[in-house]
């Protein structure tokens, strides 16, 4: 078996023991590219988890002056490694790389019992293109029950902006029809990057009747 990551040939042994196990992506990922991922530390903002030596980031400062309180928890530092898993992932569509975090994802999400956990949802564009959204993927690979209760219009990808148009972006986000509004939600999200697109997606459940938002991405 190779690597998805670097499509070297991976030690029969280990993936054996890997079945046995139940640790499929541990079969799939080379142990040198799973040593490349970086977890945040305990030197982190305390409001996003952005790896820092500040107890709180200038980005949630700027959040906090427009009124808006930062609630948001992220697993791995957007290094390299991480940049290179969500372009296999992600833009070249390796479905089953969704299942490279589940173990962590689940763990990280068993302190949020009592919110409904809802993903950043993707455009219809964008999912005919792709033919999976990458947040539900995830979710899924973890066994993480979640509502979809937002659509995202079609718009130009997050992508191709800087950080000051991200920052600038008009509301990409519509409710759902035909959905039951939960008092607390869990907003998820695969890469944390200006906090824009959870603020829309927050600003949007709270008028909708969302009482209480928090946030969670895999990366930050």
């Amino acid at each position: 078996m190779k690597c998805q990551m670097c499509h070297k040939d991976i030690n029969e042994k280990r993936e054996f023991t890997s079945i046995l196990l139940l640790k499929r992506m541990k079969a799939q990922t080379c142990k040198e590219c799973l040593n490349l991922f970086e977890k945040i530390g305990d030197k982190h903002c305390s409001t996003c988890y952005k790896k820092s030596e500040l107890e709180k980031c200038q980005d949630c400062w700027n959040w906090e002056r427009k009124g808006n309180k930062v609630n948001h928890k992220s697993l791995y530092v957007y290094n390299q490694a991480m940049k290179a898993y969500f372009s296999v992932f992600k833009f070249q569509g390796d479905y089953l790389l969704a299942d490279q975090f589940s173990t962590d994802i689940r763990q990280s999400l068993k302190c949020y019992k009592d919110y409904t956990i809802v993903p950043i949802p993707i455009s219809q564009q964008r999912m005919e293109t792709r033919k999976f959204n990458q947040v539900e993927a995830l979710l899924e690979a973890a066994q993480i029950p979640y509502q979809t209760l937002l659509e995202k219009k079609d718009i130009v990808s997050q992508t191709t902006k800087n950080k000051k148009e991200r920052m600038n972006s008009e509301q990409v986000f519509n409710r759902k029809e035909g959905v039951d509004i939960p008092m607390k939600v869990l907003i998820v999200d695969d890469i944390y990057t200006t906090g824009h697109t959870i603020f829309l997606a927050k600003e949007m459940l709270k008028e909708i009747g969302v009482k209480e938002v928090a946030s969670f991405s895999l990366a930050r």
